[in-house]
């Protein structure tokens, strides 16, 4: 589970760091509708560094 969760949390940050590079509206933090993406990085994100911070 704890291999799964990095590897989806790595993945998410991976695709929300290429979309933000091009993507002037993300840049300015307004959020396109692809660029909410972002959310899933950061729940993910969250979930990774709360379970690491639990061990």
């Amino acid at each position: 589970m704890a291999d799964d969760l990095h590897t989806r949390y790595m993945q998410a940050s991976d695709a929300w760091h290429t979309h933000h590079k091009g993507c002037e509206p993300c840049q300015t933090e307004q959020r396109c509708p692809t660029g909410r993406q972002f959310e899933r990085f950061a729940r993910l994100q969250d979930a990774y560094l709360n379970r690491r911070r639990s061990t």
